[in-house]
């Protein structure tokens, strides 16, 4: 694609239309929520600004989204945007753009991911006053109490194996989102003109 002027207007436009684009996804998705469906979209916005143009536009489109939502639904919404949603999208675009595999691709958001999510649990805790952790390990340890006796061992699980299962709980749902939004990126952004790179062979035939 042909560079253009960091001022050009194409890119002012597409920039501000995409950041408008993801703020509304995630106000359709805070007061209509669809699960994943929705959740998967929201990189792929400021990713593609990074595909089409360059970092600056991506890191634009964040920080345009980030006040769209803050004027919307206050700063803690634009905040959660942020972290991690909106450093996803820009690294996404970076490593596509970059033809980096989806092995490294999904690993880096995966990690991103995990420690968006130990932030959200910080943040959240420290705007209800309440360790929202230690309420995720209580319900961890119901369920790993119920599957231990469904099995017919009375045996109860010790504090670090709960915490071992809490993070790879939350290690294991991130990389299956990102693996979502990878898929939709594939599908998605070919349609759009801007590829990204093809996905190991043995999700081609599962798609095929």
């Amino acid at each position: 694609m042909t560079k253009l002027p960091q001022d050009n207007p194409r890119v002012m436009v597409e920039t501000a239309f995409l950041a408008s684009t993801t703020a509304m996804l995630f106000l359709i998705n805070y007061y209509f929520p669809l699960g994943p469906l929705l959740r998967m979209l929201f990189p792929l916005p400021t990713a593609l600004a990074y595909l089409r143009w360059n970092g600056r536009a991506a890191s634009m489109s964040m920080v345009v989204t980030a006040l769209l939502l803050a004027i919307l639904m206050g700063p803690t919404r634009s905040i959660q945007y942020i972290v991690p949603h909106g450093i996803v999208g820009i690294t996404l675009g970076y490593l596509w753009k970059k033809k980096f595999s989806w092995q490294v691709s999904l690993n880096i958001a995966t990690l991103i991911g995990s420690v968006g999510t130990a932030f959200q649990f910080a943040f959240v805790s420290v705007l209800l006053g309440e360790n929202v952790w230690n309420y995720s390990i209580v319900q961890i340890t119901g369920l790993l109490n119920w599957l231990i006796q469904l099995f017919g061992s009375l045996e109860q699980p010790d504090f670090a194996t709960i915490q071992a299962f809490a993070i790879g709980a939350i290690i294991f749902s991130n990389f299956a989102y990102q693996l979502l939004v990878h898929i939709v990126a594939w599908i998605v952004l070919d349609r759009l003109g801007n590829p990204i790179p093809s996905p190991p062979k043995w999700i081609e035939s599962l798609l095929a």
